[in-house]
């Protein structure tokens, strides 16, 4: 299975899960405030799993423009430029993802914005780390 087939998997289970978790407290004989805590408590749970991963990849990407950057002194003319442009927008991936961060700690993100950091930083690690690995 490729990697994209691999990510497609894991989200699908991931989402499977979460429908799995709900269904089951929704359907549980328990009262509405009981209810509603265990929604608010599986919800919080998931950010903070989506959060430590969004974490995770921050400091993979980190240490790869690290590496970028100290490469970019080696490198000359076009592999130079695509280097420059792979930096460019592993930073702003990054500048991303720590503002995602921030506004988990402080409760102001959703999902979807979370989602997006998440999909954002792993495509920039990805395409960063395959061209580290080419040169």
């Amino acid at each position: 299975m490729s990697k994209d087939g691999n990510r497609k998997f894991a989200i699908g289970a991931l989402i499977g899960a979460i429908a799995g978790v709900v269904t089951g407290i929704l359907t549980a004989p328990k009262s509405g405030k009981e209810t509603r805590k265990d929604i608010k408590d599986t919800a919080s749970k998931v950010v903070s799993e989506a959060e430590k991963k969004l974490k995770s990849l921050y400091s993979e990407l980190s240490k790869l423009i690290d590496k970028g950057t100290e490469m970019l002194a080696k490198e000359k003319g076009k592999a130079k430029v695509e280097l420059e442009k792979n930096l460019e927008k592993a930073k702003k991936a990054q500048d991303k993802a720590k503002e995602v961060i921030s506004a988990i700690r402080s409760g102001e993100t959703s999902s979807p914005e979370l989602k997006k950091a998440i999909k954002e930083v792993t495509a920039a690690k990805d395409h960063l780390k395959e061209y580290i690995k080419q040169s």
